[in-house]
């Protein structure tokens, strides 16, 4: 059924989900959901029952009760099938036991398409699977940190299959992997610390992983069960299949390593396949399903609790970066120049990451801090920057690969963190890391090797050798954590309202201002004391002349177009003079009851967007001094934002709470929904600035922009934090006076 060869140039494409075999310690049969009937069946069903795979094809599947020593007043297969039907899921019929031959079986039930996959396998389980379980899962969470969580783990699933060796093995950034813990007998060599090509596992064989969780090779020299089946046109797709047959490539990777079972439990952490519980046996093993389902229920409970120790290990990383953060911001609002504040503390912008250095280009001249490069490398770096880069911000740790000028500086800055401060776009902050030359060590030569065939193809051969071969690693440093990331985020959308308030706008446009409100006033003076004066005259004598009965018809219609033009211009000289007073309006300061507006603004939200299944979390709400029309206004936007882009998901939550800091009162208004790219992050307040992903909602994009002004207008500052598919926080801070 499947003649897929492969080689160098297919590998990734080998179609693994169709093998057309089956392993050969169960055997399958396939039916037509249709009309029931046997569609595919394994070739080795005469091993288990009294009867051929092409005598039973294209038979009902009733034809197999007789077959199953079951008492036929109580079962019929077909029952079995109807009832998951019924209920969308085999989950609480698989597996189901079955005496078959004087043997016990157990029948997993599945679909593929147009068909029920119905596999069975022997029953061979003879402990309480659910008590070792439990047991397993408490000793395995005792770990405090990720690397006990991860080895309490290898030990525990050791003690759930006993398998020689237990690996976690864990894929990284380019998708190579490397196994972070390891239990094993005794005798054997260790593979702790050992890294493994991404090639090892290609991309298909990663997508299954996602959907199966659990995969056993009971023995790999054991020759595979062909499926027979009249639809030869149509292979048998057993993605969701416990005994699809593995590709002859891994069985010779295994056959090479010495290897004759494996078994690994996929490792899901935030959707994605983080790694494996990778476990191997040096003489066949076969595992019983019961058992197989209980190690997918430990490799869950580690995957829920990796996400949840991995957040607490990065919690102290965070905590300290907003703590210099908050120190930084004190500095700005204290101190009279930019670069005294970030640099002329204990706590300086070097601290807010882990780089050994930092540059701040600013206002045409260069400040240093640590270990930076020299003074010519840096403007030509950050002239790079500005020709290569349009985002926000940039960060590599392998700078001289990717810009050639560097290496000679590579031992300082291999690795670069660099963000824009203000809109000229020559002013950056840039934060650098050193090289850090490494070893990685191989499990055996990355390089897979080739073969030359007799046809003169390049056949992938998978490595034979699995002796540690080691890799040095330069031009790189350590890598930036996205909390690092994240902190000069933060810090930078402060420096911006800094530079906004206190040196950009007010040293560049100052003058500017001060020249147009000068003129602005002469122009409302004139249009209220020089054009209205005439233009009232205009208009009287035009109706005096109106009422003189000697003027003809047509000179009748002229009047009246002066008149109407001259009421026309009255009401646009209104309209202008109406503008002025806008922009040059007095804020009237009075205490805001923000309890109330916020229940009322929320329940006004939640009737316009018809709401329902959204919950409200409300935190404290401290109240404020400000207009409360323009406050209710910032809260209606951001409210209504937080309604709108959480709408896609299934549980919609709008949290919202306040505190006093210092100086200021700080908000938030904080959803589940879609989230804002991090490139996009300038353009967020900008008017009728709208982002990629929301363009299926409805909006203008002008209600941030009604935010900020609003916001700036109070001397208070807006900012947000926000990640893709996960949500955004937005803050709105106001002077506490």
């Amino acid at each position: 059924m499947n003649n897929f060869s492969v080689n160098l140039t297919n590998c990734d494409k080998e179609p693994i989900h169709i093998p057309g075999k089956i392993q050969s310690h169960g055997f399958l049969i396939a039916v037509n959901k249709s009309d029931l009937k046997i569609s595919y069946i394994s070739e080795n069903v005469g091993l288990f029952i009294k009867e051929s795979a092409k005598n039973l094809l294209d038979q009902p599947l009733s034809s197999l009760n007789h077959f199953l020593n079951q008492d036929a007043s109580e079962f019929n297969i077909e029952d079995l099938l109807k009832l998951g039907a019924i209920k969308k899921s085999f989950d609480s019929i698989s597996p189901y036991l079955l005496d078959i031959g004087g043997k016990p079986y157990y029948l997993i039930i599945s679909p593929s398409n147009n068909f029920w996959l119905l596999e069975f396998e022997p029953a061979t389980l003879q402990y309480d699977i659910q008590s070792s379980i439990g047991r397993s899962a408490s000793a395995m969470l005792k770990g405090k940190t990720v690397s006990a969580l991860l080895k309490g783990a290898a030990i525990e699933v050791k003690k759930l299959i006993n398998y020689d060796r237990i690996m976690i093995y864990k894929f990284l950034d380019d998708g190579h992997g490397e196994v972070v813990a390891e239990e094993k007998e005794d005798n054997l060599e260790p593979f702790f610390g050992l890294h493994y090509p991404a090639t090892d596992i290609p991309q298909q064989a990663r997508a299954l992983y996602k959907l199966n969780l659990t995969r056993l090779i009971a023995d790999v020299n054991t020759e595979d069960a062909p499926i027979v089946t009249f639809n030869e046109n149509e292979p048998l797709d057993l993605t969701n299949g416990s005994l699809r047959a593995v590709s002859p490539i891994h069985i010779q990777y295994l056959k090479n390593m010495g290897v004759y079972s494996s078994f690994s439990i996929s490792l899901i952490s935030h959707g994605e396949l983080w790694g494996l519980i990778a476990c191997h046996n040096y003489s066949p093993k076969f595992i019983d399903y019961r058992a197989r389902e209980g190690s997918k229920l430990i490799g869950q409970i580690l995957s829920s609790a990796l996400e949840y120790r991995q957040e607490e290990e990065d919690l102290e990383f965070v905590e300290k970066f907003k703590n210099i953060n908050t120190s930084l911001s004190n500095y700005l609002a204290k101190d009279k120049t930019l670069i005294e504040a970030l640099t002329g503390h204990s706590e300086t912008i070097l601290e807010l990451t882990q780089a050994s250095g930092v540059a701040i280009i600013f206002e045409g001249k260069l400040y240093t801090l640590g270990a930076t490069p020299q003074e010519d490398d840096i403007l030509q770096l950050a002239s790079w920057l500005k020709k290569n880069s349009d985002e926000t911000i940039y960060y590599t740790h392998r700078l001289s690969e990717i810009y050639t000028p560097a290496k000679k500086y590579k031992n300082i800055a291999s690795g670069i963190l660099a963000c824009t401060i203000s809109k000229n776009p020559d002013e950056f902050i840039i934060w650098f890391k050193p090289e850090q030359i490494s070893t990685v060590n191989w499990a055996g030569n990355p390089n897979k090797p080739v073969e030359e065939s007799e046809n003169g193809l390049l056949t992938l051969s998978p490595r034979k050798s699995f002796e540690t071969w080691a890799q040095i690693v330069n031009n790189t440093s350590e890598r930036w954590k996205p909390e690092e990331v994240a902190s000069v985020l933060r810090i930078r959308e402060v420096i911006i309202s800094h530079i906004n308030k206190k040196a950009n706008e007010i040293r560049l446009l100052n003058e500017k201002l001060q020249s147009a409100y000068e003129e602005l006033d002469t122009f409302s003076y004139t249009i209220s004391h020089d054009l209205r004066t005439p233009l009232t005259s205009i208009k009287t004598y035009t109706e005096l002349l109106l009422k003189n009965k000697t003027i003809d018809d047509q000179g009748r219609k002229m009047l009246a177009r002066i008149l109407n033009g001259a009421e026309k211009m009255n009401f646009l000289i209104k309209e202008i003079l109406n503008l002025a007073r806008v922009g040059r309006s007095e804020i009237g300061f009075e205490v805001v009851d923000m309890k109330r507006l916020i229940q009322e603004t929320s329940a006004e939200v939640w009737s316009a967007f018809k709401a329902d299944n959204a919950e409200l979390i409300l935190g404290q709400l401290p109240d404020l001094k400000g207009d409360r029309t323009m406050i209710g206004q910032v809260f209606t936007n951001l409210i209504s934002n937080g309604v709108k882009y959480s709408s896609m998901v299934e549980k919609p939550k709008i949290e919202i709470s306040g505190y006093v800091n210092d100086d200021e009162i700080v908000y938030m208004v904080k959803d589940n929904g879609i989230g804002i790219d991090n490139r996009y992050y300038d353009r967020v307040f900008e008017l009728f600035k709208r982002m990629d992903n929301v363009k299926e909602i409805e909006g203008t994009g002008v209600g941030l922009a009604i935010v900020k002004r609003v916001v700036e207008k109070h001397n208070g500052r807006v900012w947000f934090e926000s990640q893709l598919n996960t949500g955004s926080t937005f803050y709105v801070a106001f002077e506490n006076k």
